[in-house]
C-alpha cells in the first residue's frame, strides 16, 4: 500500500496523512492516532530512501544504553518501553539505533552520532540527579526527549514521567489506612531521579501521619529478585519486622514475597506487599485478580507517548520552540498482597 492508497482509505489528504506519519505538531492527537492505526492495519510502509532524499533526514531515532552493572536501564522493564516506542517509529517510517556502550564513552556515542548524522534525535533513558547529558545534548543540539525527570538541572527541556512522588506517597498512604506502621521501602539506586520522588513520596506520606521515619526500613538497591528476597529476608528476622513492604518493581515484589513464605508467614495476612510497575507484557500481575497491590503504569504507553512527542519536535525543527512534557499518573489497584495491619487489628 503506499501513501495515497492510505490517504483514500483515510478519507484524508496525502498531506495530512503524510504530516501525521511524521508527527508534524499541527496535526491534531486525534487525527495522528486515527492514521497511525490505520498505518499499522494496513502494514504501510513508506519508501525510506525516497522519505530520506526528500527531508534531509537519517530517518532513524537512537537509544544509547550505558552498559553498567548497577545500572537501572539492565532491568527488563526497559524492552517494554522500547516496544512502544518502537511502534511509534515503525508507523512514521523511522528505524531505531540501538547502541551499548561503556559509562565512559556515553557522552562521546552521544557526539559521535551527531557528528555522522545518523539519527535525528535520541530518547535519554533512566536520568540521574543534575544529569549531565542534557546540557550535552542542549550543547551539540541534537534533538532529544526525557524519559524521566532531572532534579537540578536547570537547562529547560523536553520530558515525559510518570508522578513517582505521587504514586508513592499514594501506596505509602493506602498501607497506612489498613493500620500499617512499619512500612519497608525497597527503593531502586537513589542517584537515579525516580528512586528520590519515590522516596520522597513515602516519607510525605509518612510524616503528614506524625509517623517518624525509620531509616532501618529504607533500602536501595538495583531492582532484582535477589535484591528483595535479601532484603526481605533481613528484615523479617529483626525483632521489630515491618508489616508491610513498598516495592519499586514487581520483580523486586516477587522476591519479597520469596522470603515472606519462607519464613512461614502469609503475604496479605500476615505480611502485606504493594509494588510499582506491575503492567508488563511478559510477567502479568495475576489473571482476573491481581496478585499484587501495585501504583500501576504502563511503560510500553510510556514509551509510545515518548516517540510521538521526539518526532513532533523534529518534525517541528525549530530550536527555539518551548520545551514539551507529559506527566503520567499511576493507578492504585488492590490485588491479593495487602490486607489490615496490627494497629487496625488493635
Amino acid at each position: 500500500m503506499n501513501l495515497k492508497e492510505l490517504s483514500e482509505k483515510l478519507g484524508l489528504s496525502q498531506t495530512t496523512v503524510s504530516r501525521a506519519l511524521n508527527g508534524y505538531p499541527e496535526v491534531n492527537e486525534e487525527t495522528r492516532r486515527r492514521v497511525m492505526d490505520a498505518a499499522r492495519r494496513h502494514n504501510y510502509r513508506p519508501n525510506m530512501r525516497a522519505k530520506s532524499l526528500a527531508t534531509g533526514r537519517a530517518m532513524a531515532i537512537g537509544h544509547i544504553i550505558p552498559l553498567s552493572t548497577k545500572h537501572e536501564i539492565v532491568n527488563p522493564i526497559f524492552a517494554d518501553f522500547i516496544a512502544g516506542a518502537g511502534e511509534v517509529y515503525s508507523s512514521a517510517g523511522y528505524d531505531m539505533v540501538l547502541s551499548v556502550v561503556s559509562d565512559a564513552d556515553e557522552a562521546r556515542a552521544y557526539r559521535d552520532l551527531k557528528a555522522k548524522g545518523t539519527v535525528d534525535g535520541v530518547i535519554v533513558h533512566g536520568p540521574k540527579l543534575d544529569d549531565q547529558r542534557i546540557p550535552l545534548l542542549h550543547d551539540i543540539a541534537l534533538p532529544f526527549v526525557v524519559h524521566g525527570r532531572s532534579t537540578g538541572c536547570t537547562i529547560p527541556y523536553s520530558w515525559l514521567d510518570v508522578n513517582n512522588r505521587r504514586a508513592f506517597e499514594r501506596a505509602t498512604e493506602f498501607l497506612l489506612d489498613l493500620g500499617h506502621r512499619r512500612i519497608a521501602l525497597v527503593n531502586g539506586l537513589e542517584y537515579m531521579d525516580f528512586a528520590v520522588r519515590r522516596r520522597t513520596g513515602y516519607l510525605s506520606a509518612l510524616e503528614r501521619r506524625g509517623i517518624t521515619p525509620d531509616h532501618r526500613l529504607m533500602r536501595s538497591e538495583e531492582m532484582t529478585e535477589g535484591y528483595g528476597y535479601r532484603t526481605a529476608r533481613e528484615l523479617l528476622s529483626a525483632p521489630d519486622r515491618p508489616t508491610a513492604f513498598l516495592t519499586a518493581s514487581l520483580i523486586s515484589a516477587l522476591g519479597v514475597r520469596r522470603a515472606i513464605e519462607e519464613a512461614g508467614l502469609r503475604m496479605g495476612r500476615d505480611v502485606s506487599v504493594v509494588t510499582h510497575d506491575d503492567e508488563l507484557s511478559y510477567l502479568r500481575n495475576g489473571e482476573d485478580v491481581p496478585i499484587f497491590t501495585a501504583t500501576r503504569s504502563s511503560v510500553r504507553e510510556a514509551g509510545r507517548g515518548a516517540a510521538e512527542m521526539l518526532l513532533s519536535i523534529i518534525a517541528a525543527a525549530n530550536p527555539d520552540s518551548p520545551p514539551q512534557s507529559r506527566l503520567l499518573e499511576a493507578t492504585l489497584v488492590v490485588g491479593m498482597s495487602t490486607g489490615p495491619g496490627p494497629a487496625a487489628s488493635q
